[in-house]
């Protein structure tokens, strides 16, 4: 029974209960753990990698192709679940990133690399998406939060424990008789092989069979509208947005969505991203947010190791340590508002405050130099962390609990595929903001330290300091040249290069306030008492076209064998 607004403690009937979700809840865990820390470990160690295989100026590929593949099929994943079930597609999914990973620990040259790379973003692609989608499937979206917490847990702390592996591995020469780098691709394979037997073993929901006829061609015009989009816009800085190739990419990428808009028209209900769910509005403001918010988010977590290594001069290993506080955040942020959610019914709040304080934060990251002591960096992350903490799975819950339950894969899987293509724009877009301001504010700095006479002293100490500045013209393509300098003759460098960055988070800062904009124009309805998988069982009933398929079954015996369930067979 309810109390003044609070949920019933009692597990509603058919539903299952906590032992039974944190059970299912702990394979998921792996499987976003597996793709949120690859990115992180390859992008510390890449310039090893490249250095080792030969390959300096094609390290970028490495990680276009993961991109590229692991955006595409999000929105693939999360259609192909809704007609075939979750269980089967998860197992897919871990199963194409520990083969992508064990061939990206044999890779012989950078070619090979970014081949294998996009092999595993096939299957990262799902891994995230995937795991939402099943909880909204076994969780009613009352008490889904303070599950949803667990997961930023995941994002956070593969922040955090990224650059530390990746600075180990690619640190060590040699480790169990191969290269300490390809063990930055083998460590996912004990963990991806924990999460394929325990979402093997414990992942057992109905799951009913749907008549359908798959969208191949919206899906091959998805293709033909991302891959070049990705491209030009991980490439776009090197070659220039406006050269030939990049106009190249533009001109199919419009074709291609022209297409897909098309397709996602003919197909109907059918379509991998059906058109009339944008109708919805929960649905089409929580996905225009998360493209704008991913912008300032991801572009603005980018550029933080970034600071931490030049700036302060820290090592990959540290700056991952340094980065601690943002995990803190998120993780108390993600907690209480889950909670707090749980008991009250209301979520509106927490996406709007979230923007808010990233973009207050945002601000003050704009505000810091290379002076600035580290504890005050910290406590910026640490209100950076708390914004992302209770604005990304609000967003997630608004819009799983305003779809049809029947749309529960696609419509989980289009938040994050846009929050994806959000993260990868302002990444690109910041970076080459970035890197063009670099230059100017370096040599501004240069000429302001030229008149201290502590500058003049460290030149006259070290004279072959000087050629070392010549040689880097301000452009910091390199950045090694910095450990070799006296600190007071690479201040400069470092003032110039947090200079630039100032105008990169004030950027991130802007489009933030956007994101909050359109965050107010998001609907609180009220959060339903049921999971997906129920609410389906019952509409089903009430149509009268079904038998209600009884209650989800429990997740294992306490043999570890799943327990029948009554219904449709489980997936």
């Amino acid at each position: 029974m309810t109390n003044h607004g609070t949920p019933e403690r009692e597990t509603p009937s058919g539903e299952l209960t906590h032992r039974q979700i944190v059970t299912i809840l702990i394979g998921l865990m792996l499987g976003m753990f597996l793709s949120a820390l690859d990115q992180t470990v390859v992008a510390t160690a890449i310039r090893t990698i490249a250095d080792d295989l030969n390959g300096f100026d094609l390290q970028a590929w490495a990680t276009t192709a993961f991109l590229i593949t692991s955006t595409i099929v999000t929105p693939l994943y999360g259609k192909l679940s809704d007609i075939f079930g979750r269980r089967p597609l998860l197992l897919a999914a871990i199963a194409l990133f520990l083969v992508g990973s064990l061939l990206c620990g044999i890779a012989s040259s950078m070619y090979e690399l970014a081949a294998y790379r996009a092999i595993q973003g096939m299957g990262a692609g799902g891994l995230m998406s995937l795991a939402f989608a099943v909880i909204g499937d076994i969780v009613p979206p009352r008490e889904r939060s303070k599950y949803q917490g667990y997961f930023m847990a995941v994002f956070g702390t593969s922040s955090v424990l990224g650059p530390v592996v990746g600075g180990f591995f690619a640190g060590a020469d040699s480790f169990l008789g191969a290269a300490g780098w390809r063990w930055i691709f083998w460590v996912n394979l004990p963990i991806g092989a924990v999460a394929l037997v325990v979402v093997y073993r414990v992942l057992h929901v109905p799951h009913r069979p749907r008549d359908h006829r798959i969208d191949w061609p919206g899906a091959l015009a998805l293709v033909l509208a991302l891959v070049p989009l990705l491209t030009v816009a991980e490439q776009g800085r090197e070659w220039g947005w406006g050269s030939g190739r990049a106009v190249g990419c533009y001109a199919v990428g419009v074709i291609g969505i022209a297409l897909f808009l098309l397709a996602e028209q003919l197909y109907g209900d059918e379509a991998l991203l059906p058109l009339r769910m944008f109708r919805e509005r929960t649905y089409a403001v929580g996905s225009a947010a998360s493209l704008i918010i991913g912008m300032g988010m991801f572009g603005a977590m980018a550029l933080l190791p970034q600071y931490l290594q030049i700036v302060k001069g820290s090592s990959p290993t540290m700056g991952g340590l340094q980065m601690l506080p943002l995990v803190i955040g998120i993780m108390a942020a993600a907690g209480v508002s889950g909670t707090i959610i749980t008991r009250t019914g209301r979520y509106r709040i927490f996406p709007l405050t979230g923007g808010i304080l990233m973009a207050l934060a945002l601000l003050l990251f704009s505000r810091i130099g290379a002076d600035t002591p580290l504890w005050e960096t910290m406590l910026i992350m640490a209100l950076f962390g708390a914004g992302l903490g209770v604005n990304m799975q609000p967003v997630i819950l608004a819009v799983q609990n305003a779809v049809d339950p029947r749309d529960m894969g696609v419509a989980t899987a289009a938040v994050t595929f846009f929050r994806q293509m959000g993260g990868t724009l302002g990444t690109a877009v910041f970076l080459s903001v970035l890197f063009s301001g670099l230059t100017g504010a370096i040599r501004a700095a240069l000429a302001d330290a030229e008149k201290d006479p502590a500058f003049q002293a460290a030149l006259a100490d070290n004279p072959s300091e000087a050629a070392t500045l010549e040689m880097a013209d301000g452009s910091l393509s390199d950045t090694s040249f910095l450990d070799t300098l006296d600190d007071v003759v690479a201040h400069p460098f470092r003032v110039g290069f947090s200079d630039a960055m100032s105008t990169v988070f004030l950027m991130a800062a802007a489009i933030m306030l956007v994101g909050v904009a359109i965050l107010w124009l998001l609907p609180e309805l009220p959060l339903r008492h049921q999971s997906g998988l129920r609410a389906q069982e019952e509409a089903a009933a009430a149509r009268g076209t079904e038998p209600p398929a009884g209650p989800p079954a429990p997740a294992a015996t306490a043999s570890g064998t799943p327990a029948p369930a009554a219904g449709p067979s489980p997936s």
